[in-house]
Formats: C-alpha cells, structure tokens, sequence
C-alpha cells in the first residue's frame, strides 16, 4: 500500500467513526412542541415503571417553580405521584390540553404527595399541564404516554431536553475503540515510513 493510499484509508476510517458516533448519539422523545420552550426541570423517559414521582416546586424558572421532571414518557396504566417540595409558595397541577384530564385543586405549599393520577389506555397521548399561579412564570409539565405519541429525534445532553444519557459504558467503550483505532493507524504509518519503501516499482 502506497502511503497515499495508507493516508485516505485512514480518512475513510475516521469519517465512519465520526459518522457512527454521531448516530449513536441520536435518541428519540416525544415530540412536545413548544410547550415545553425555555422551561426548566428537563425530561426523562420514565416508561417500564408502573408508579414515577413528579416534584412540584422544584428549582427552576427563577425560583422553586418548576416541575421535576418537566417532561416525562410512561406507559399506559402508570401512577404519576406528584410531589410537593413545600418551597415556591402554593402549586397546583390542572390540565392545559391533552387526553387526561388533570386537576389537583386548588394551590396548596405543604410538602408531600397532594395529587396522583393513573394514566390509563384513554389517557394515552401527550398532555400538557400547569401550575395555575405560576403558569406566567414558565411552571409548565407534559406527559406522554404510551408508543403512539408524535417524537422527535435528538442529539442528547442538555438539561432542557433531559434525554436518556449515553450511558457510562457505551461512551468508555467509544473511548477505547477510538484509541485503538488511533493506535492502530499510527503502528502503520510508523511501519510504512522506516519500514522500506512500499511503492509499487516502475516497469
């Protein structure tokens, strides 16, 4: 192999690593439209659990007033717990639009487990809901449920689109195929430059 032909190969290899990597890094979550816009609490995918924990009150949007997590995918026949951290002042959790009908009350501060709600087959969908007092002040929740709801495909990361992290192991296992790779190429480009001339003589 000519070291032209050494130095485009490892182009090649390089630019399907980079590809590959990039795909991996693609994940897919519902698709809540603007809803969930500037809204601090991020998104989880919460499916293969049969009872989730929403905090009310968490930090966020200037204050404690933010659902933890904003966004949140489960699967039909789940119990969503929505809890009260007792910090922002009086919350409440009433339906904006959507399937499941949504309603907590009136706005309570005490902490603890003040409403719950089983989403059911009917309920299936995307809902969007808000706290009632501090809706102005971006305190605003979705949750998906089931397989049948409008998604998006993301590039991961971030805390506004809270998707499922590229897990500890994928990524060491990311590390070490690259360097190898690395290693591997530069074994051949040692061996080809103070090896001996691999170019093919002239007839």
């Amino acid at each position: 192999m000519s070291r032209r032909a050494f130095l485009t190969a490892a182009a090649g290899t390089t630019a399907v690593a980079g590809a590959s990597g990039s795909a991996a890094a693609q994940t897919t979550e519902p698709d809540f439209g603007s809803w969930l816009d500037g809204v601090d609490g991020g998104y989880q995918d919460m499916r293969g659990s049969g009872e989730v924990t929403v905090e009310v009150g968490a930090s966020g949007n200037g204050g404690n007033l933010a659902f933890a997590p904003a966004g949140i995918w489960i699967d039909p026949g789940t119990t969503v717990k929505f809890e009260w951290t007792g910090e922002g002042g009086g919350h409440n959790v009433i339906a904006d639009s959507g399937p499941a009908s949504l309603d907590s009350g009136a706005a309570v501060s005490e902490a603890g487990v003040n409403y719950e709600y089983t989403f059911e087959e009917g309920d299936a969908g995307i809902t969007n809901y808000y706290c009632d007092p501090h809706l102005a002040l971006g305190m605003k929740g979705a949750v998906a449920v089931g397989g049948e709801v409008p998604t998006v495909e993301t590039g991961g990361g971030g805390e506004g689109s809270s998707v499922p992290q590229v897990p500890e192991s994928a990524k060491t296992l990311g590390v070490a195929t690259t360097f190898a790779m690395v290693a591997t190429l530069g074994l051949a480009f040692f061996f080809l430059k103070y090896g001996g001339d691999y170019e093919t003589p002239d007839e």
